[in-house]
């Protein structure tokens, strides 16, 4: 599988943490880097990946004088696509 390099500045205690841990598991800190945050992402974003809300969330409320409850009423939608 292809592999991009990531650079990231960790605080020295973290880094001897993490030197200890890998050692400890036999591993690369790369591979425990990789578990760390593959773990993190999938916490916070769920077994599908990105959820399409948060990709554009920065859109809520950008329509002036719309309904509040578009999203969710369905009288918004009686007629729509006959």
């Amino acid at each position: 599988m292809p592999m991009t390099t990531l650079t990231c500045h960790i605080p020295d205690s973290l880094a001897v943490r993490l030197d200890a841990f890998a050692e400890k598991e036999r591993c690369s800190k790369s591979a425990v880097l990789r578990e760390a945050l593959e773990a993190k992402l999938k916490a916070a974003l769920g077994r599908g990946g990105v959820k399409a809300g948060s990709l554009v969330k920065h859109l809520r409320g950008c329509v002036k004088g719309a309904p509040v409850d578009l999203s969710v009423n369905p009288k918004y939608l009686e007629g729509f696509g006959e």
